[in-house]
């Protein structure tokens, strides 16, 4: 006599996936915030698993904070103490306007490698990924501006401002750097190469960094390269920045027009940059 084995199948509250895809289970849409917050730890995490993205957040603050300091100090103020008070809030402002660039880089791998087709099914605010991306940027412009700020310390700083003013700089340097990260976003956006967007964004980033006043005085420039050296944004964030660090009462106009610049390159980039990323596809 031989016997039938009876096979069941798991009910819903055996099998977890059953489970998860119930229709009775309520289901909520992520809000942009939400969304936004997780597509930029996504990215923090790409980081941590890599950490040789953050080598040149921290190679170049030291690089040019060291090398100027000691190279040119005495010679352009008469001390290294002196000229720090020029030179920090200089590279500060340039440390991170160089860092800007990874951002966009970021963004046209991610667009290049298929990540971004995937993200496009997701029922989420289309700009989340964006918005992402430039939180996690901004984390990255903290870790340049408090490895300036830790050297600038450690050779003997001592900003007058003390720590408002310090907090106030690096506020301002750093609004600065995540609008020109949507420069580079927008500029990914179309040509979708990496390498491409690093050298377009070195092409820039360069002359505007040492035709500036970060190094030196325009005073001792050619008249032409003083008039280039005037219509500087780097120069006017750096002069801001360093009129805030240093408290040396001028702040006002300098921080009014970076404030400015930052405010158009948003409201021009922002809504090309979405409308961009909506396309693809």
């Amino acid at each position: 006599m031989s016997t039938r084995a009876v096979f069941t199948r798991p009910t819903a509250a055996q099998d977890p996936i059953d489970t998860l895809l119930a229709t009775g289970r309520e289901r909520h849409r992520a809000g942009a915030l939400v969304a936004s917050a997780t597509f930029g730890r996504r990215a923090m995490l790409k980081l941590m698993h890599d950490p040789k993205q953050l080598v040149d957040s921290a190679a170049i603050p030291i690089l040019f904070t060291v090398l100027f300091t000691y190279l040119f100090g005495g010679a352009i103020s008469g001390s290294t103490g002196e000229y720090l008070k020029i030179l920090l809030p200089g590279v500060l402002s340039m440390s991170i306007a160089i860092v800007t660039m990874y951002g966009g880089a970021r963004l046209a791998l991610d667009v290049r490698s298929g990540a971004f087709d995937r993200f496009r099914g997701l029922p989420v605010w289309r700009g989340a990924f964006v918005l992402g991306g430039l939180f996690s940027d901004a984390a990255r412009y903290l870790f340049a501006a408090a490895i300036v700020m830790v050297l600038g310390l450690i050779m003997g700083y001592r900003p007058g401002g003390g720590v408002p003013g310090v907090l106030a700089a690096v506020a301002l340097v750093i609004a600065f750097g995540l609008s020109l990260s949507l420069v580079w976003a927008t500029i990914a956006l179309v040509i979708h190469d990496p390498a491409v967007v690093l050298s377009i964004a070195n092409a820039v980033l360069m002359p505007l960094s040492f035709a500036s006043n970060i190094f030196v005085q325009p005073s001792t420039m050619p008249g032409w390269l003083q008039a280039f050296v005037d219509i500087n944004p780097l120069s006017h964030v750096a002069t801001a920045a360093r009129d805030l660090m240093n408290a040396t009462g001028d702040a006002g106009g300098a921080v009014a027009w970076s404030l400015t610049a930052t405010a158009v390159l948003i409201l021009v980039c922002a809504p090309i940059t979405l409308r961009l990323y909506s396309k693809l596809g």
